[in-house]
Parts: C-alpha cells; structure tokens; sequence
C-alpha cells in the first residue's frame, strides 16, 4: 500500500473498504458534487460513534475523586 494509507489493520479493514465503496458510489462522474457527497456522508453518519476502550490511565485518572 503506498500514499494515504500506510498500514491497514485487518480489525479496521470494514471501514477501509466502506470509504471507498462510498468515495466510488459518490464520484463526479455519476454528477455527485462535492456539496451532495457532503451531504450524503453527514445524513450516513447519523447516529453513529466510534468509540475505543479506554487505556488503562484513562481508567485510573476516572477512578481517582
């Protein structure tokens, strides 16, 4: 893999390729501007988070009065 990305980890691997199938479903050769793919990405983003697990000083520093 050479450019943007580096090093894709097998665990994030789903996410990789749904960028990518969004960018090509997305692209201005179907007459998809740029304020349209915006908006597509916000209305998919919806109520959606990606959250991690917190490390372990994140924990103790939340246990801590």
């Amino acid at each position: 893999m050479t450019g943007v990305y580096q090093h894709c980890s097998e665990a994030h691997l789903h996410c990789y390729l749904a960028e990518f199938d969004f960018r090509y479903s997305n692209r201005i050769k179907l007459r998809i501007d740029d304020t349209e793919r915006t908006r597509r990405a916000i209305k998919g983003a919806g109520s959606k988070r990606l959250t991690y697990r917190r490390t372990r000083s994140q924990e103790t520093e939340a246990g801590a009065p």
